[in-house]
C-alpha cells in the first residue's frame, strides 16, 4: 500500500511539472464598423460590417517546453462575423491552423499558414490590409494564407532572417498539380525594416502558374513612418502587372495619421491600369481598444473593375467610407 502511495506521488509530482511547462492562452479581435459604398454597379450601400481594421477571431496558442531549448506549439484561429455570428468562409479554424516545433535552428510549423509574400506585403501597408485603405484592393496578395502546408521559419541573425513554405497540392496522380512554393527575405536593424517575398502557385493540371514577387519595407524617421512597396506579378493565361504603394504613417499621442497611394500598372495587351489613394485615422482609447475611420477611392482605366473594400470584404465600388471600433483581447 505504502509503495503504490508513493508511485502516485512520484507520478503526480512529474505530471505537475509536465503542466507547469506548457502554456496554452487565448486571444482575440472584435471589430465591427459602419460602411458605406459607392460606385458599384447596383447603386450605393451602408451596412454594418465586422472585421473592417482586423478581421474578428477567437484564437488558442499553445507552447510546451520539451527541453535542450526545444519547444512543441500550436495555433488553432477561427475568424467569424460579428455583426451576424456566422463562420469567416464557413470554416471553424478557417484563419490559421498549425502545429509544430521550434528551437534554436528556428520553427517549423505544419498547416494552414500565412504565404511569405503576404506578410512582407502586409507589413509595407500603412493600413496592415485593413480599412478602405487595404493594399489588396489593388495589389496581388498570393491568397494571404496556404493550405497542407509545411513553413520553416529561421531564426534572426544580424538582423535578417526568412522563411521557406511549401503547399501540397494533394491531386493524385500530379504531385505538381495545384502546388504553392512561397519564400521570404527579411531585414530589421535599428528604424529600417525591408523584406523580399515570393509566391508561385500552379493550376490544377500544372500547365501554368502565377508568380508574384514583392519587396517592401518602412523607415521610421520617429515624426513619422514611411512605407514603400513594389510587386511583380505574372498570372495564369495573359495577367502581367507591377504594383507600385507609397504610403506614410504619423503617430502623436493615441493619435495616428495613415495615408497611401497604390498604383497598378497593366502591362497586358488590355492595359487597364488603376490606382488608388486613402486617407485614415487611428485614435486608441486604451492599450487594446481603439476607433477608426478611413476613406479610400479607386480610378480604374480601360475597364478596370478593381473595388474598394477592407479587411474583410471586397467591396462593391470604387469608394469607401469607413467608421469603427476594434478591441483587442
Amino acid at each position: 500500500m505504502k509503495k503504490s502511495l508513493l508511485a502516485l506521488a512520484v507520478i503526480g509530482s512529474f505530471a505537475g511539472a509536465a503542466s507547469a511547462q506548457t502554456n496554452v492562452s487565448i486571444y482575440g479581435v472584435v471589430d465591427a464598423g459602419i460602411v458605406l459604398e459607392k460606385g458599384g454597379a447596383a447603386g450605393s450601400v451602408s451596412k454594418l460590417t465586422s472585421g473592417v481594421a482586423s478581421a474578428s477571431r477567437i484564437g488558442f496558442r499553445g507552447t510546451e517546453d520539451l527541453g535542450g531549448g526545444l519547444s512543441a506549439n500550436f495555433v488553432l484561429e477561427n475568424g467569424f462575423n460579428e455583426d451576424t455570428g456566422a463562420l469567416t468562409g464557413g470554416l471553424l479554424f478557417g484563419r490559421q491552423a498549425y502545429v509544430g516545433l521550434k528551437g534554436e535552428f528556428g520553427a517549423t510549423n505544419f498547416g494552414r499558414q500565412y504565404t511569405p509574400h503576404y506578410l512582407v506585403s502586409a507589413a509595407a501597408d500603412p493600413f496592415g490590409n485593413g480599412m478602405a485603405g487595404r493594399f489588396t484592393n489593388l495589389m496581388a496578395n498570393s491568397g494571404t494564407r496556404m493550405d497542407n502546408t509545411v513553413k520553416y521559419t529561421s531564426p534572426t541573425m544580424g538582423g535578417f532572417s526568412g522563411e521557406l513554405a511549401y503547399g501540397f497540392g494533394e491531386v493524385a496522380g500530379n504531385n505538381s498539380a495545384s502546388r504553392a512554393i512561397g519564400a521570404s527575405l527579411n531585414y530589421g536593424a535599428g528604424p529600417l525594416k525591408v523584406g523580399l517575398g515570393y509566391h508561385r502557385l500552379n493550376n490544377a493540371t500544372a500547365t501554368d502558374n502565377a508568380r508574384n514577387t514583392v519587396i517592401g519595407g518602412t523607415y521610421d524617421f520617429g515624426v513619422a513612418k514611411a512605407h514603400l512597396a513594389y510587386g511583380k506579378n505574372k498570372g495564369t493565361g495573359t495577367v502581367d502587372n507591377n504594383d507600385l504603394l507609397v504610403g506614410a504613417t504619423v503617430p502623436f499621442g493615441p493619435h495616428k495619421v495613415l495615408a497611401s497611394f497604390i498604383r497598378k500598372d497593366d502591362d497586358s495587351a488590355l492595359n487597364r491600369d488603376a490606382n488608388q489613394w486613402a486617407l485614415g485615422y487611428t485614435y486608441a482609447l486604451s492599450k487594446r481598444t481603439d476607433f477608426y475611420t478611413a476613406y479610400a477611392r479607386i480610378n480604374n482605366k480601360r475597364g478596370a473593375t478593381f473595388t474598394v473594400g477592407n479587411n474583410t470584404e471586397a467591396g462593391s465600388g470604387n469608394k469607401a467610407f469607413n467608421l469603427g471600433v476594434r478591441h483587442t483581447f
